[in-house]
């Protein structure tokens, strides 16, 4: 090598060795020919330890059969690949010692992968650039989950951590068009607290709150994941059960108005508080022309557990006629024992 090449490699591995970015170049066996300060500093690994020899060897903790794959495909293709954090947040397991992201344990990378000539003109060797974008990914993770909680607290109920009104009509309205589309069975349930006014006037609005908050609680507990439950107002709530008849929800509404009714709130004093609750049941058919009418149908099949007694459920048919549940035979009994 002249004096002018040997010069102008030393400018160059001076220039490589002050990059803000991590440095490497392999030769097609994956033996190391560069290894920069960045990549000293951070793998604790000096030139010394690691030059001429394969990197897999040396490195601890490479994703192996990836970086292959990907130093392959970047010799065959002859062009420059990627790696970005959020698809793999690390090749080089590097602690993060920065102070603004401290909070993550290791480097979030950023790899471009570069095929290099020789002096042939054949892609012999690869460099590898590392970039620490940490602070980047920090930010980005943070107004991600930022939003996520924005998203859940716009969506969500406050008292009940059940979906709040607006949100839940937007999914009655949206799975009324699914119907529309795949005509599943799909099933409407309204039900609200029997005698809640008389709750908060003895008890007070935080006591009735502690009511509500506890059978939100319950209706989580009873419903299936696929089931979208909501606060519709006040004490009434809705649960919309996807792929169920008229006939399956009611032993949903049966299992739901037992709990309710063997739960009970403790107040201050100690008296134990125990509420029941009517509920309404609108399998959606074709006549029902729109998610408005669907809810009408659900609650006027409310209303008419609540006139004939509360504690019970009633199924509203597609002729429009009502249904008394399984639960209004078990509330019969219970009159019954009752009265005896």
């Amino acid at each position: 090598m002249s004096d002018i090449s040997l010069a102008d490699f030393h400018l160059t591995m001076q220039v490589l060795d002050h990059l803000d970015a991590g440095i490497v170049i392999l030769d097609k066996n994956y033996n190391v020919y560069a290894w920069n300060t960045f990549m000293q500093s951070y793998s604790g690994i000096s030139t010394e330890q690691i030059m001429g020899k394969s990197l897999f060897d040396v490195v601890p903790h490479l994703p192996e059969k990836w970086l292959k794959n990907k130093i392959a495909s970047t010799f065959k293709l002859r062009m420059r690949s990627f790696s970005a954090w959020e698809d793999r947040p690390w090749v080089f397991k590097f602690t993060n010692f920065s102070p603004i992201s401290g909070s993550s344990d290791y480097m979030f990378q950023n790899m471009t992968l570069t095929p290099l000539k020789s002096l042939t003109g054949e892609y012999t060797h690869i460099c590898l650039t590392v970039t620490d974008v940490t602070d980047i990914a920090k930010s980005k993770n943070h107004l991600r989950e930022s939003n996520a909680q924005l998203t859940h607290l716009s969506i969500t109920d406050r008292l009940t951590q059940l979906y709040n009104r607006g949100h839940w009509e937007n999914c009655l309205s949206d799975e009324f068009d699914r119907y529309q589309q795949l005509h599943q069975p799909m099933t409407l349930v309204m039900f609200d607290i029997d005698h809640f006014k008389k709750v908060n006037d003895t008890y007070g609005h935080v006591a009735g709150d502690a009511v509500i908050k506890n059978i939100a609680s319950i209706v989580r507990s009873a419903k299936r994941q696929s089931d979208i439950a909501g606060r519709y107002g006040g004490e009434e709530f809705g649960v919309i059960l996807p792929g169920t008849t008229a006939d399956m929800t009611s032993y949903f509404t049966e299992r739901l108005r037992k709990k309710v009714e063997k739960s009970s709130i403790e107040v201050v004093d100690g008296t134990a508080i125990n509420v029941t609750i009517s509920l309404g049941i609108c399998e959606l058919h074709s006549g029902i022309t729109n998610y408005e009418s669907w809810l009408e149908q659900t609650d006027s099949a409310l209303y008419e557990s609540k006139k004939n007694g509360r504690n019970q459920t009633t199924v509203i048919t597609e002729e429009g006629n009502f249904s008394p549940s399984v639960s209004i035979r078990s509330n019969v009994k219970q009159l019954v024992r009752n009265i005896c």
